[in-house]
């Protein structure tokens, strides 16, 4: 078994990526959207996996138990309602593990604010990037809508234009 390492930072802010399992497409669903939604708060939602920046507090830095339990809360009160039906491989049985997320996400430990603001464009430039819409605010499962309520972002941001990928970022 592989001994992934992650950096342990209180205080440190991550961009992360979750994937679900076979890249099925349910987490756009109204099932999958209130899960998710319950479990975790500001990101960006597409079919498949969802990206969001967390701040962790001064007193944790273990993302990946946050990230776990995020997981389970979703799989253990919405994913018999999903209906999802996939084969669970024998190594997946053993885990106890189910049928709706991969294994490993990707994170990015942010370094600075420019590093953050790179990274929280990218999130936002996400659902065109995959071809679901022609501009950010056009996506409904997007945190760009508090964002430009709040006045972060202008209106019009992303219309028309790509924004730059920051280096450290999964490529998905």
């Amino acid at each position: 078994m592989s001994n992934y390492r992650r950096p342990h930072v209180s205080e440190g802010t991550y961009f992360i990526t979750q994937v679900t399992y076979q890249r099925d497409k349910w987490l756009c669903s109204d099932i999958g959207r209130k899960g998710l939604r319950e479990a975790i708060e500001n990101f960006v939602l597409l079919p498949d996996h969802f990206h969001c920046l967390w701040t962790l507090p001064a007193d944790d830095s273990d993302l990946s138990v946050r990230l776990r339990l995020i997981k389970t809360y979703v799989t253990k009160h919405y994913g018999q309602a999903l209906g999802i039906n996939r084969d669970i491989s024998l190594s997946r049985q053993k885990r106890g593990e189910s049928h709706l997320w991969q294994r490993r996400f990707w994170e990015h430990l942010i370094r600075n604010e420019r590093d953050f603001a790179l990274h929280c464009d990218y999130i936002h430039d996400n659902p065109v990037r995959h071809g679901l819409c022609k501009n950010p605010q056009d996506w409904p499962y997007s945190s760009i809508h508090r964002f430009i309520a709040q006045g972060i972002y202008p209106a019009d941001w992303g219309k028309g234009e790509r924004k730059e990928k920051p280096s450290g970022c999964w490529d998905d």
